[in-house]
Parts: C-alpha cells; sequence; structure tokens
C-alpha cells in the first residue's frame, strides 16, 4: 500500500523518511562488511588454501562483481515494478546465509561459489534503497540522502577490517588447531558477520513503501505482472538462454548475439592463451555478453528506458567516470590489509584497527560532504554533481602514492584515509546525477546499470589486475600504482559528463515522450 507519509514534490522529508534512511544505512553498512570481510582474512585465506593475490582479486571483485552486476539488471527492473522493501528482506536473507555459508568453505571453488551466491543476494539492496530513497527524499534534498545512505560502504567496510581482524587474531590463539566443527579462524569471522543479517532482514519487513514518484508530481502506476517482467529479463540476460531471448526479436537480433557471443568466446580463449586464468575471464566474458544481450532486449522491451540509461551519452559518461573512480578505489581497499601485513609484519587486529577505523570516518566524511557539496553546487550550476565527480577522480592521487611508496608504517596509515575522503566524495554525486537524468519509474534499473560501471568495471578489473600485477612483479606497490594509467580516461570521461548532463537533464521527459513513455 501507498503510504501518505511520503514527502509531496518540493517539501522536505519527514521524520519517517529519516528513519527508513537510518535502516538503509544499516543495511547497506551490513552489506559491505559481508562484502569487504574477505580482505582482512586474505592473508589467512591465501595460506590455508594456497592462492595467489590475483586469486584473491578475483574472489573479492570478479566472483562477487560479476553477478552482483547481473543480477542488478533483472532485480532493479524488479524493485521498479514491485514491492521494494520485500525485494531487499529477500535479498539480505540471501547474502547474510551466503556469507555464514563462505565460513564452511574448504577451497577456492567453493569459497567463489559463496561469493558469487552473496553477490546474487546483495544485488538487491541498492536498487530498491535508492528508489525508495528517492521517493521518501525530494529532488533537492536527494544527493545528501544518497550520500549517507552511501555512507554505509565506509562503515560496513571499516568495521568489516576491525571486526574480522579481531575475531580471526582471537579464535586462532583460542583454537590454534582449529575450533568447534574444525573451524579456523577466518571461517568462524565469516560466520560471524553473517547471521546476524538474518535479524535485520526482519527488521526492513516492517518498512512502509512509499507510493512510487510522488516526491516530484510523478506517480507511476503499479505494473500489472512484474515477476512475469522479471522472468522474461532473466531470459534476456542468463547464458545460454540469452539465445532464447535474441531469437525472440527476431533473426537479425539473433545473429547480432550470436556474432557477439563469438567475439566475446575469442577475446577469452586469446587471453587465457597469453597464460591469463580462465576463471577471471571467463566471468568478465560472461558479464560483457550477458550486459549486451539485456540492453540489446530493452531496446525492444521498453524503448523509453533504453532512450534514457542506455541511450543517454551523458548517462554513460557519468557512470565511465565513477566506474573508473571505483576501479581504483577497490583495488586499495582490497589490497591494502595484505599489503600491510605483507611490507610492515601487522598483525590482521592492528591492520584492521588502524585501516578499518579510520577508513569508517575518512569515507563517512567524504561521501557525506561530497553529497552535500553536490547538492549545493547543482543549485548554482547545472553541472554542479559533476563537478564533485572530477574532483573525485584527482584529489586521492598524491596521498594514494604516498602511501604505497613509503617505508614508514605511520604514514602508511595517516594517508589512507586522506585517501579514502577525496575518493569517496563523489559516489553520492553520480549517483545523483544518474537518476536525475530517468524518470522515476525508471530508478531501480538506472541504479542497476550504475552499479554496472562500479562492479564490471571498477570491482570486477580492478583487485584482480592489481594482484595479477602484482604477482608478475612481485610487488603490491606496483599492483596498486599500475593502475593509475587509467586516471586520463576517468578524467575524459568526467569532462564529457559535465558537458552533456546538463542538456540531457533538461530534455528527460521530451526525449521519454519521444520514444513512446505516456507522460
Amino acid at each position: 500500500m501507498a503510504s501518505s507519509s511520503a514527502p509531496a514534490a518540493d517539501h522536505k522529508a519527514g521524520p519517517y523518511a529519516w528513519y527508513v534512511l537510518i535502516v538503509l544505512f544499516l543495511v547497506y553498512a551490513l552489506n559491505f562488511i559481508d562484502r569487504q570481510i574477505l580482505t582482512i582474512l586474505a592473508p589467512h585465506i591465501r595460506r590455508d588454501l594456497g592462492l595467489s593475490h590475483a586469486d584473491i582479486g578475483f574472489l573479492y571483485g570478479t566472483a562477487f562483481g560479476v553477478f552482483y552486476a547481473l543480477f542488478g539488471i533483472p532485480l532493479g527492473r524488479l524493485a521498479d515494478s514491485w514491492h521494494r522493501v520485500r525485494l531487499m528482506t529477500i535479498g539480505l536473507a540471501l547474502w547474510s546465509t551466503m556469507t555464514a555459508i563462505s565460513g564452511l568453505s574448504r577451497n577456492g571453488l567453493q569459497l567463489a561459489a559463496a561469493r558469487i551466491g552473496v553477490g546474487i543476494g546483495e544485488a538487491t539492496a541498492s536498487p530498491s534503497a535508492y528508489s525508495l530513497i528517492s521517493d521518501w527524499f525530494p529532488k533537492r534534498q536527494r544527493a545528501t540522502a544518497l550520500a549517507i545512505y552511501s555512507a554505509g560502504i565506509y562503515f560496513g567496510g571499516g568495521f568489516s577490517l576491525f571486526l574480522g581482524g579481531a575475531i580471526v587474531d582471537w579464535w586462532n590463539a583460542a583454537y590454534p588447531g582449529g575450533g568447534p566443527f574444525g573451524l579456523v579462524g577466518w571461517q568462524a569471522a565469516f560466520m560471524a558477520v553473517g547471521l546476524p543479517g538474518l535479524v535485520l532482514a526482519l527488521w526492513v519487513l516492517t518498512l512502509r513503501e512509499p507510493m512510487r514518484g510522488l516526491s516530484e508530481g510523478l506517480v507511476a502506476p503499479r505494473h500489472p505482472a512484474p515477476f512475469k517482467s522479471f522472468l522474461e529479463d532473466l531470459l534476456t540476460i542468463i547464458p545460454p538462454l540469452t539465445v532464447i531471448g535474441a531469437a525472440r526479436n527476431g533473426a537479425n537480433a539473433l545473429l547480432r548475439n550470436l556474432v557477439v557471443l563469438a567475439s566475446v568466446a575469442a577475446a577469452i580463449y586469446a587471453l587465457v592463451r597469453l597464460g591469463e586464468p580462465l576463471p577471471q575471464w571467463l566471468a568478465v566474458g560472461i558479464g560483457v555478453y550477458a550486459v549486451y544481450s539485456w540492453s540489446a532486449a530493452l531496446r525492444h522491451r521498453d524503448l523509453p528506458t533504453f532512450k534514457l540509461i542506455l541511450g543517454t551519452p551523458a548517462f554513460l559518461a557519468v557512470v565511465l567516470a565513477y566506474g573508473l573512480n571505483a576501479f581504483l578505489a577497490y583495488a586499495v581497499a582490497g589490497l591494502a590489509p595484505s599489503y600491510a601485513a605483507h611490507e610492515f609484519g601487522v598483525s590482521s587486529r592492528e591492520a584492521g584497527l588502524w585501516i578499518g577505523g579510520p577508513a569508517i570516518l575518512g569515507g563517512f566524511l567524504g561521501v557525506t560532504l561530497g553529497g552535500i557539496a553536490a547538492d549545493r553546487l547543482r543549485r548554482r550550476w547545472p553541472s554542479g554533481r559533476i563537478m564533485v565527480i572530477l574532483f573525485g577522480s584527482l584529489a586521492p592521487v598524491p596521498s594514494l602514492v604516498i602511501a604505497f611508496t613509503t617505508a614508514d608504517k605511520a604514514l602508511f596509515y595517516a594517508m589512507l584515509p586522506i585517501t579514502q575522503v577525496f575518493a569517496s566524495c563523489a559516489l553520492g554525486a553520480a549517483a545523483a546525477a544518474t537518476q536525475d537524468l530517468v524518470l522515476p519509474r525508471m530508478r531501480g534499473t538506472a541504479t542497476a546499470a550504475f552499479f554496472i560501471g562500479t562492479t564490471l568495471i571498477g570491482l570486477a578489473l580492478g583487485p584482480y589486475l592489481a594482484g595479477r600485477v602484482a604477482d608478475l612483479s612481485g610487488s603490491l606497490s606496483t599492483g596498486i600504482l599500475s593502475l593509475l594509467v587509467s586516471l586520463p580516461l576517468a578524467l575524459a570521461a568526467a569532462i564529457t559528463a559535465f558537458r552533456l548532463v546538463p542538456a540531457a537533464e533538461a530534455s528527460r521527459e521530451a526525449r521519454a515522450r519521444a520514444a513512446g513513455e505516456p507522460l
């Protein structure tokens, strides 16, 4: 049922909206606790399972990120058409269970399967949350609200390092030969952070569902068959069902789909022949092919949504600009604890305290202040939010270079939160910019498309490539700093977004009507 307490257009958000935001913040924090805890446990996992730095990058980034991105697309569409609170509740219960199951892994393959499950469950969270926040908060408060929600990334990510480091060191000291059921410290840590999510899922289920689009005076009608649409989306994005989905759109669509499939398969084969690991590039190839299949199908099924998202260069430029920001940020987040353990010989508890603790404050300050700045700059300039994205690409570089070249442990610890403040400031701005470019009924899909940039570009490639270069060079510092070659492309994407966003936002309704939207 729609709630009468949802804000009317141009009004300030009420107390219940802020209550919802607090709960969603906790969900997102747990999301990143479950996602990030692997990084502090990585030295123990590598030792026990015989894995490389590239393997950890695969587990942390690719295995999780590709399936997070892919399922985010149909689940984002489901968030646009079904009950968002219920969808988030189901997803939270799933990813919490799979996190706990990670603690039962006995080899890298089992852990990869569990990480895939975590990714699928977490794919429900942000499409639902972004859409809910955009309905509970009016446009002029939206970047601030989305920034506060997004701060859950840094609270959860930082707290996971502190909590995971403390649990693994305590458990291994108490049970040096393995504890109950033969579990070692890193396995116990996975279970300890996974199970509480089932309790939080019950709390989420009590939230009210607002009327979709009321905050902008564009109330969207209820979708007549949300699950039928969801199943059709699965048909367009889950290989090999994608071939059937393409065939339904005609012979030409099927031929194009098969050409893309063959091209992706050829690229994977070439990379494996060059010595690259099959799991990494098979997962990335599946992601690339599946996203193409979905986008081609979306053009046939929902042309207005396609035009305002994938058919809008301004939208794509924002996604690419922030995706490349995440490319560096995820690599740092994934490998910094291993770097501290290797270079400075610190314990997991110490690394968790001095990396995770400041990360909470640094990330929270960066994303919140960045969101506030983005809202204020947007009131003065149509591209004000893009200014923050551009700043977030440049500002972290000096402190990042210092952190991973210094031999001083204290300076390393000091530079990481400074890097995080600057890197995180762009998130709320980028999220709000993409939401502003679409209609209310398209927000969940737009969120899924936005997160493709931060997963297929950032999470699926950044940690793995940094780990791969580290394995080849013998230096984690070289692995992380090598990713700075992406900076010119990130700047070019941000400048392109700066130039294109104002006109794209101003023409949003007109372009949707031209594509067949009944406005």
